[in-house]
């Protein structure tokens, strides 16, 4: 199962980028994370890991996957068996840049929790982008 939050951001992808690999900085971007932890340290690279807390959820690690500057960020976890795996990909537009958020859900009981945890899915990725965007539309225009 599929989620995706795509928006276009009023700022340079560089300033976006840089928010998306400043996991630490993330709980003053968006509501929909508390607590960021580095488990490693030195920059971020595939390999990386870090304890993530949220609301209403127990917290959990994710492990980066995929790191490709300025344009994908990948990362993942586990939940009970399912893999859930995060995505952001930034593209560069005249407008300044498109940012689009994917949550995908495979393996075993992924549909159900698709099914189950949809709505709340959607939302907290639409939350984020949104987050993603004020704050890097804020730092662009001097803010």
């Amino acid at each position: 199962m599929r989620f995706t939050d795509e928006l276009t951001i009023a700022a340079p992808i560089d300033v976006v980028w840089g928010l998306t690999v400043d996991i630490e900085a993330w709980p003053s971007v968006t509501p929909t994370i508390t607590k960021v932890e580095r488990l490693d340290s030195g920059p971020l690279k595939v390999g990386s890991r870090a304890k993530l807390t949220q609301p209403a959820q127990r917290p959990a690690v994710w492990t980066v996957t995929r790191l490709e500057a300025p344009h994908t960020y990948a990362w993942e976890r586990r939940l009970f068996k399912a893999r859930m795996v995060g995505f952001h990909h930034l593209e560069a537009v005249p407008e300044g840049t498109r940012n689009t958020l994917v949550l995908e859900l495979t393996g075993p009981g992924s549909g159900l929790l698709g099914r189950l945890l949809g709505r709340a899915f959607r939302s907290g990725i639409r939350t984020e982008n949104q987050g993603f965007r004020d704050r890097a539309e804020s730092i662009a225009g001097g803010g």
